[in-house]
């Protein structure tokens, strides 16, 4: 818990880490009862979430510029506070290119790549809960292995994905837009995996 008067930055942390993970599942849900009609309205409200990830982003910044000693270096703060929004920005970017390519229908590798993602939010979740307790976690090394695995699943899925477009000699059109789409969907595991870079680079520089 913060002393009275200072800012609790791992609340903040844990915050923008639930967008990342609403973002994740609201994504998913849109994939799979996928309505081509209603991705204007959809666009709109994956953005509202993403206004509202950046809102807490915004507001930790404002605190961390008036705190005079903050619990760990103010650069590791605002690194951490802006890769964990990134999470978002790349699941909305995922949103805004099924719209701007006006896309008919989704491929089965989407729906492997949404729920690789779901589970990715969900492990960067739990170990910025548990990053709090960092110095004596049992969980934390767990946690963070466990988003670099998943990114890496990802990155082979991406690949193997890619390989399907050629094999099944895919049109110009298609080959370009999904493979826009699936550079996004990695990009959302990357995100993920240099959140828990910068706690990893936290955690060596206060032991």
């Amino acid at each position: 818990m913060a002393k009275r008067n200072e800012a609790d930055y791992y609340e903040y942390f844990c915050k923008s880490a639930k967008y990342a993970h609403r973002a994740a599942k609201y994504l998913d849900g849109l994939l799979r009862n996928y309505k081509k009609e209603e991705l204007y309205n959809q666009t709109q409200e994956m953005r509202q979430l993403e206004h509202e990830a950046d809102a807490v982003r915004h507001e930790m910044i404002a605190v961390l510029a008036k705190e005079f000693l903050p619990p760990i270096e103010r650069e590791d703060i605002v690194a951490l506070a802006q890769e964990l929004d990134n999470v978002v920005d790349m699941v909305d970017e995922v949103v805004q290119f099924l719209y701007m390519y006006d896309v008919d229908e989704i491929r089965l590798d989407a729906l492997v790549f949404s729920e690789l993602i779901i589970r990715c939010t969900d492990a960067l979740h739990e170990a910025v809960s548990e990053f709090r307790n960092f110095r004596k976690s049992r969980s934390l090394k767990d946690l963070l292995i466990m988003v670099n695995t998943l990114e890496s699943e990802g990155d082979a899925l991406y690949a193997k994905s890619i390989r399907a477009l050629f094999q099944e000699r895919a049109d110009a059109m298609t080959i370009l837009t999904w493979t826009k789409l699936f550079d996004a969907f990695e990009d959302c595991l990357d995100a993920c995996e240099d959140t828990v870079d910068i706690i990893e680079s936290v955690i060596m520089k206060n032991s």
